[in-house]
């Protein structure tokens, strides 16, 4: 006979949230175009007193005869209200843009900047916080193209092999670019580069006190999906902390089911001691 925990083991991993006891958002989907194409996410609570400041998008849609894989993971800082208001618009503003199709890659950088400008204008509402971002868009179940400011992350795995397509923004690596602009970069207090002594990302939407020393140009790249390519892996910072991209491509790369792969990777996230809020999406193709 089950016992009562091992009860409540089950109906948690019916309703997916698996062994994360501090799940928020969890989900999965599925191309029309190709039944081999589905997706999956799940996020975890970290230990720090604020609320929750991970936003999770992941949906397929039909767009003019076309489908779009949508996914994108943000993640706020000092604020809830920056990284909802981006799950909410950035797709619908970069498939606005009138030569998304002919020109994906400089659409989506026009749109990021012009999103930035929207929540700098709307910081009276939003406030002074900000957030990063990593979006992926999946066109046709050829094409995956890619864009980030700060440190969320995409990585693929092709032929069992981490690549990632992301760039992290970090306040070092940008130091120079930081300065000309007028900010500095300092690790006082603690041990962690920040901007002005505040950011630990050098390229974010918002955060209107310090936007003169940031970027929000955005990092972009498109990758084609051929027979090679396994899997994608979008996650926040919270899965980087306290892994490489070959741990995280292995921990998955025999999960068949994609939203089973995404708490697994914040299961072990958790295992390893990592305390920030944590969201992953997990994007499988064959």
């Amino acid at each position: 006979m089950n016992s009562g925990r091992e009860i409540l083991h089950k109906v948690k991993e019916k309703v997916g949230l698996g062994s994360s006891e501090q799940s928020a958002e969890t989900g999965k989907g599925k191309s029309k175009m190709s039944k081999h194409v589905t997706h999956g996410y799940h996020t975890a609570k970290g230990k720090s007193a604020h609320p929750m400041e991970d936003f999770v998008f992941a949906e397929f849609r039909q767009v003019d005869g076309n489908e779009l894989g949508l996914f994108a993971i943000f993640d706020g800082h000092v604020s809830q209200k920056v990284p909802d208001y981006l799950r909410s618009n950035l797709f619908d503003n970069i498939l606005m843009e009138p030569d998304f199709w002919n020109e994906t890659e400089s659409a989506i950088r026009r749109a990021y900047h012009q999103t930035d400008d929207k929540i700098l204008q709307k910081s009276a509402v939003l406030g002074k916080g900000g957030s990063t971002a990593v979006t992926a868009i999946l066109i046709n179940c050829e094409k995956l193209v890619v864009a980030n400011l700060g440190d969320s992350r995409a990585v693929l795995c092709r032929n069992g092999e981490a690549k990632q397509l992301s760039i992290d923004h970090e306040p070092d690596t940008e130091r120079k670019d930081i300065e000309e602009r007028g900010g500095f970069v300092t690790k006082f207090p603690g041990d962690v580069a920040r901007v002005d002594g505040q950011l630990a990302v050098a390229r974010a939407f918002g955060d209107k006190s310090i936007k003169v020393h940031l970027s929000s140009e955005p990092h972009v790249v498109a990758e084609l999906i051929d027979d090679d390519v396994e899997f994608a892996i979008l996650a926040s910072d919270g899965i980087w902390h306290v892994m490489n991209n070959q741990e995280a491509v292995d921990c998955v790369k025999n999960v068949k089911d994609a939203r089973a792969a995404a708490v697994a990777l914040i299961d072990e996230a958790l295992k390893r001691n990592s305390s920030d809020d944590i969201s992953v999406i997990v994007v499988r193709f064959h």
